[in-house]
């Protein structure tokens, strides 16, 4: 590749890169800017599928092909292209950006000795990503913190892969799944239910979107006990849920947290809260909790292992000053702490 690259860079034509997100594949939810950018560019290039996926929109215009393990291949024909003067549409489906073709090219770029000043022009147009297109079809499962993961370890060792899934899962993060399952990659998938299992409740909800928007698209709700035994591949998304996200009516909801501080059926604060306002339970009131932990004689290998936190964590809230709270939230504090 050294070489290619190396041949690439003798030329100075002014010409242009653009990496487009387009989405999920259905034109209805492709952005204004992409259709622009395709529209006026003069080769486009993508991975034979997502060619398809904008048929419509190339016709007339030179075309280059991949397959699915040819990401670097497409970098460089894209910068070749650019050095000769063109306009070039790097494609990828939902963002650019989102295990898209943005980081590749930019390290074909940068070992070719590309900067933002250079002759190359380099634009990124974003996409609607996979977790969020498939997200919308199920309910609102991403209301709260959430996190997305590969399963793929074509790039990525395996021990990396798990203790990503193992912190996303112990932090209690709505999690989505990308390039869960393939024809010889069948035991990924397993490992994380496995992983997952051990902090989630086997009726965690689960969804599983295949091929979002697109004339094959395919929804199952499911759990995460059962998940490994519903219909996975590549071209699924998987979205567990946390410990608080439920399904009513057939949609899954993430609760963002509003019943923590007001009353649901008429909007008013708790008793303790005030709008606007961090929790009584938020950083301030945690503090002051801890601190009268530690005056209880509690250590902070005692509360490190009770919190779930790094030891170091601790001895700098040990050091901290008591938070000043207000009236109510210290009447909450010590009702609580009273318990």
């Amino acid at each position: 590749m050294s070489e290619i690259i190396s041949r690439l860079t003798n030329t100075s034509a002014r010409g242009k890169i653009s990496l487009v997100g387009i989405g999920p594949g259905s034109q209805a939810h492709m952005t204004r800017r992409a259709r622009e950018v395709i529209a006026e560019a003069d080769s486009v290039i993508g991975y034979v599928t997502y060619i398809k996926l904008v048929a419509e929109l190339i016709e007339g215009k030179e075309i280059v092909r991949k397959s699915m393990t040819e990401e670097l291949d497409r970098a460089i024909h894209a910068l070749e292209l650019a050095q000769q003067g063109k306009k070039v549409a790097l494609i990828s489906s939902g963002d650019a950006g989102v295990y898209g073709m943005a980081g590749p090219t930019f390290e074909v770029l940068f070992q070719a000795g590309w900067t933002p000043d250079s002759d190359i022009e380099l634009e990124i147009v974003p996409g609607a990503t996979a977790l969020n297109t498939c997200a919308s079809l199920v309910g609102a499962p991403l209301t709260h913190d959430f996190c997305s993961i590969s399963l793929s370890d074509l790039l990525t060792p395996w021990p990396v892969i798990a203790r990503r899934l193992h912190a996303a899962a112990s932090a209690d993060f709505v999690c989505g799944l990308y390039n869960p399952k393939s024809g010889r990659r069948t035991q990924q998938i397993l490992e994380a239910q496995a992983i997952f299992l051990h902090y989630r409740a086997p009726e965690t909800p689960v969804a599983i979107v295949k091929s979002a928007y697109r004339p094959k698209q395919r929804i199952e709700m499911t759990t995460l006990a059962a998940m490994a035994e519903c219909d996975v591949g590549m071209l699924s998304t998987v979205l567990i849920g946390n410990s608080n996200t439920f399904v009513r009516h057939g949609l899954m909801v993430t609760p963002r947290g509003y019943s923590n501080k007001y009353a649901m059926e008429d909007g008013s604060t708790k008793d303790g809260e005030k709008a606007g306002r961090s929790l009584s339970t938020g950083l301030n009131g945690w503090v002051a909790q801890v601190q009268a932990q530690f005056a209880a004689g509690a250590t902070c290998s005692d509360l490190a292992a009770e919190y779930g936190l790094p030891l170091s964590y601790l001895q700098r809230v040990q050091e901290m000053p008591v938070p000043e709270l207000s009236e109510a939230a210290a009447d909450d504090f010590a009702a609580n702490s009273a318990e």
